[in-house]
């Protein structure tokens, strides 16, 4: 790999490629048109604040592994390696839930009465593109993220434009009056409701992604910062935009929560008349390819906040290193092998698309959004207990890093919560709570393997 440092401007469009997402940002719309509301809340009590202590920490400790150094510097070692683990191991949950919806729309979009075996080796077939990808390396995931951003933020945008256009032609599909735009509290934090909370929060994660790499950003005090001003900015106003657009042609309580941006963008293209199917296929086209970009930026976050937790270094295997790239590549293939065998596990349980989707978007969600439950408080604790000098400071000094402590903590814990499938009559249930103990058990195992072996 080269010495080119990685400018601004990537960075931003890294960032960007990494939170935007097409896969699951439909689901809140489920609650009407007060879900645009819910974003903008969400973005100035969550999204904001999490932007201010990621930068701080990110221009202050420009470590390769991001997230993990931060945990811990402040933790010591066995937080760290479980920092390490559960973020690298929510990736390779995750993986599946994105390449089956990468697999639903392809069959809606191609091959409506495509076999469930033949949706589920697409979706294992694609786990194994990210994992060569990986293994080629940072430069390759980098300029790969960065032309994504830019197809992400179009058809984003496009959406709602199309959905300007669709609602001057045929009328808007939901109710915009200002009584709607108020939203329902139980929308927010009730799990029977769907957790679509949750779901805004989860697809506004991921501002400590490019601290994987802070080693190789180029003046890492001064562009982390602004990456953080500027992608924040960009990626609320296009999910608002891009909520707009299929509110404007689906009805709320008809709204698919997997396959909804699929079925939006059908109606949307409607306003090309006989060109609508020609321009729905070039979009979904692009769209598809944009889950793979999602993929290529987490994965090679989750392999350096492993490497960062040292946890290569515990075995003989995961520290291999590609003789050509010098990459990880067993930590890749390793996360290619769960990636595949949970997508068996599911579809031979299920057999339902929407519901493997859900289950496993669920269950890697919990385990991610426990990682922040302790960025949180590394965060803070750095701020009392770190004398390193900080060129950027989150407003207020230590009261407003107090400040922006607790509003992370309490939206990332309510979305957290929300999450829980606390039925046990369904397989979700024993699906997460055996998971959680797995993972937790494994963590830990890790750890006490590497103290032995030293």
């Amino acid at each position: 790999m080269n010495n080119k440092k990685v400018s601004l401007t990537k960075t931003v469009l890294f960032t960007v490629c990494s939170i935007l997402v097409l896969d699951s940002f439909v689901a809140p719309t489920i609650i009407g048109v007060s879900s645009i509301t819910i974003w903008i809340i969400s973005a100035i009590f969550f999204f904001l604040p999490y932007g201010l202590m990621s930068a701080e920490l990110g221009s202050t400790y420009p470590d390769d592994g991001g997230i993990v150094s931060w945990v811990q510097r402040a933790f010591g070692e066995f937080w760290g390696v479980m920092e390490g683990w559960m973020y690298w191991i929510n990736v390779a949950f995750w993986m599946p839930a994105v390449f089956t919806a990468f697999s639903g729309w392809f069959v809606l979009a191609i091959w409506p009465e495509m076999p469930v075996f033949l949706q589920a080796a697409i979706a294992i077939a694609m786990c194994w593109v990210i994992v060569y990808i990986g293994v080629k390396g940072i430069d390759l995931s980098v300029e790969v993220a960065s032309i994504m951003a830019y197809l992400k933020m179009g058809i984003l945008v496009l959406l709602g434009v199309l959905g300007i256009v669709y609602g001057i032609k045929n009328g808007l599909a939901n109710d915009f009056s200002l009584a709607n735009w108020i939203p329902n509290f139980a929308d927010i934090i009730n799990p029977q409701d769907g957790g679509y909370f949750a779901v805004i929060v989860y697809n506004l994660l991921g501002f400590e992604l490019i601290g994987s790499i802070g080693s190789q950003i180029e003046d890492p005090k001064r562009t982390v910062p602004k990456m953080t001003i500027i992608a924040g900015i960009a990626i609320v106003a296009i999910y608002c935009f891009g909520s707009f657009g299929v509110l404007a042609a689906i009805p709320a309580d008809a709204i698919d929560e997997v396959d909804g941006f699929v079925y939006a963008l059908k109606e949307l293209c409607t306003v090309f008349g006989p060109l609508g199917n020609v321009v729905f296929y070039v979009v979904i086209f692009g769209a598809i390819l944009t889950l793979v970009a999602n993929m290529i930026t987490w994965t090679l976050g989750g392999n350096e906040a492993f490497m960062a937790a040292d946890l290569d270094k515990r075995s003989k295997f995961l520290g291999h290193r590609h003789p050509k790239y010098g990459t990880a590549d067993n930590l890749y293939y390793v996360m290619g092998v769960v990636s595949s065998l949970l997508l068996v596990l599911n579809y031979t349980l299920s057999g339902d698309a929407n519901e493997v989707f859900w289950t496993i978007f669920a269950f890697s969600s919990i385990v991610f959004m426990l990682c922040y439950l302790l960025m949180f408080p590394a965060a803070l604790k750095l701020k009392f207990t770190d004398d390193t000098p900080r060129v950027y400071e989150v407003p207020g000094g230590k009261a407003g890093m107090v400040i922006v402590f607790i509003l992370c903590m309490f939206s990332v814990g309510i979305a957290t919560f929300s999450l829980l499938d606390l039925d046990p009559s369904g397989y979700g249930f024993w699906m997460q709570w055996i998971g959680l103990i797995l993972t937790f058990g494994v963590g830990v195992y890790l750890y006490y393997a590497g103290k032995k072996k030293e």
